[in-house]
């Protein structure tokens, strides 16, 4: 390209295409650069999220957990259904026309808005100090183009982290790409890592009919979320679907053969152990993708874990050069990624515009989490063991799905709320929940603490009877020892 375009986006994840949609509904010439491909080799944009991520998890978790509650829990309805199977082929399917479907939508939203879509790998050049725009060398797959613009956006998201003693070939060892195109639930399968991303696909195998055993490194269970919460998932999770959970192991040796993957480790006690599976999954977490960025030519400064360094407006020590996402410091979660995305586009459209005003920053303080087992886990703020180690004087308020109604004639009473409120002024500190559809009440929560909100805020406010969200307001009543029905 000869021209000289406002904004390069490099990228096509949940960061990097709504940063790019953004830019040009801001009137800002927008380019933006991505080089997934599909299983069929085809372009395809949005990144990990839409195409081995988020979306094809999802539909998977939603797919086996019919399939679970239809073979195991209808009959607590009066359904009797003999002979239940599923077609995990079909099911693999359905969840591939849910990903073209909205990769394909991606596609559309870029010619709605006027964003030019470059196929390829995106790299810094070397930029002289007479250069009055960046140069980004696109490599295709047969051939090269030179991009630039005055503006980049860096996006390029993260991508699975290694064990070095190991090889993923997606038969046998499977990574989150790999977990996702199954062609059948195998009879015994192990998971290495016991984050979202291994708690979702053990679940999802585990509801199909796996033996799945899942092995942790971490001391205890789910370290990020609240203590309390992570003992309440464990204890569930073991009982029902039934995932054997093991923590504090240390990986000796995984030997693959072509019928089965032996996994020898030693456990918290120091014992030796040994595992064979006929699949393994290996989710150890995710690594900043900055390779062939042009990080070393540009003297592009990276922290120690290999993050991309910014400032809290997500500036890098280059002119005109942010980054967003998971190549940056916070969560790795797409929601995140695609608030920091807006938040540069402002700064940009305001920069341009002579007003050098910076916007507001994305606060990570009320970034909402969720896991997507069942029950799910969802959570923002503070948690009882960070406050304890900052300390700050709480109150705590909790109350159960079981004693809500609603959660009852779901047949979904497991699992609870918890609020956290300042001992003194009352504001919302943090809110953690592990129950039905959690995934949908934490916006209340995350809505609360973003408007500062005290735990007598939300027990002053009306909900709908029958409905779950009356457990998040019982639990704030109980902040202050209000609770009505229990």
């Amino acid at each position: 390209m000869s021209e000289i375009v406002d904004v390069a986006v490099i990228g096509g994840g949940p960061g990097g295409y709504v940063a790019a949609i953004r830019c040009a509904q801001l009137g800002l010439n927008t380019v933006c650069i991505d080089a997934w491909k599909n299983s069929k080799g085809r372009a395809s944009l949005g990144g990990t999220c839409l195409n081995v991520g988020c979306i094809p998890s999802k539909a998977l978790l939603e797919s086996s957990e019919q399939f679970f509650q239809i073979k195991h829990k209808a009959s607590a309805h009066g359904i009797q259904v003999d002979g239940a199977t599923v077609d995990v082929p079909a099911m693999i399917s359905r969840k591939d026309k849910i990903v073209t479907t909205f990769t394909a939508g991606i596609t559309s939203l870029f010619k709605k808005n006027k964003v030019k879509s470059i196929h390829g790998t995106g790299k810094l050049l070397k930029r002289s100090k007479t250069d009055e725009a960046w140069h980004i060398e696109v490599k295709g797959n047969d051939d090269a183009q030179t991009v630039q613009a005055r503006h980049v956006i860096v996006a390029t998201g993260s991508v699975p982290r290694q064990l070095p003693m190991v090889e993923i070939d997606n038969e046998r060892i499977l990574d989150n790409a790999g977990a996702l195109s199954l062609s059948e639930a195998p009879e015994r399968l192990g998971v290495i890592g016991a984050g979202v991303i291994g708690l979702e696909m053990g679940s999802v195998w585990r509801r199909l009919g796996s033996e799945v055993t899942i092995l942790e490194a971490m001391p205890e269970f789910l370290m990020a979320a609240d203590e309390q919460i992570a003992k309440e998932a464990k204890k569930i999770f073991s009982k029902e679907p039934g995932l054997a959970i093991h923590t504090g192991i240390e990986i000796k040796s995984i030997k693959a053969s072509k019928k089965s993957v032996i996994v020898n480790y030693q456990d918290a006690d120091g014992g030796t152990q040994k595992l064979e599976v006929d699949k393994l999954i290996v989710a150890v977490g995710r690594t900043p993708n900055t390779s062939d960025l042009g990080t070393d030519e540009n003297d592009l400064n990276l922290d120690e874990r290999g993050f991309i360094e910014v400032d809290e407006y997500c500036r890098t020590n280059l002119t005109n050069v942010y980054a967003v996402g998971d190549v940056v410091r916070g969560p790795m979660l797409a929601h995140k990624a695609s608030e920091e995305g807006i938040a540069v586009a402002e700064m940009i459209i305001a920069s341009e515009k002579g007003n050098n005003q910076e916007t507001e920053a994305v606060s990570f303080n009320t970034i909402p989490w969720v896991i997507y087992t069942s029950p799910e886990i969802a959570w923002v703020g503070k948690n009882e063991q960070e406050l304890k180690k900052a300390g700050i004087a709480y109150k705590a308020g909790q109350f159960p799905f079981i004693a809500n109604g609603r959660a009852r004639a779901m047949n979904a009473p497991a699992g609870f709320v918890k609020v956290l409120a300042d001992a003194e002024s009352d504001r919302i500190l943090g809110i953690h929940m592990i129950g039905p559809h959690v995934s949908e009440l934490i916006s209340e929560a995350v809505t609360a603490m973003e408007f500062f909100a005290s735990s007598e805020d939300i027990a002053r406010i009306v909900h709908a009877h029958p409905s779950l969200s009356e457990v998040i307001h019982e639990a704030a009543l109980a902040v202050n020892n209000r609770a009505v029905h229990i």
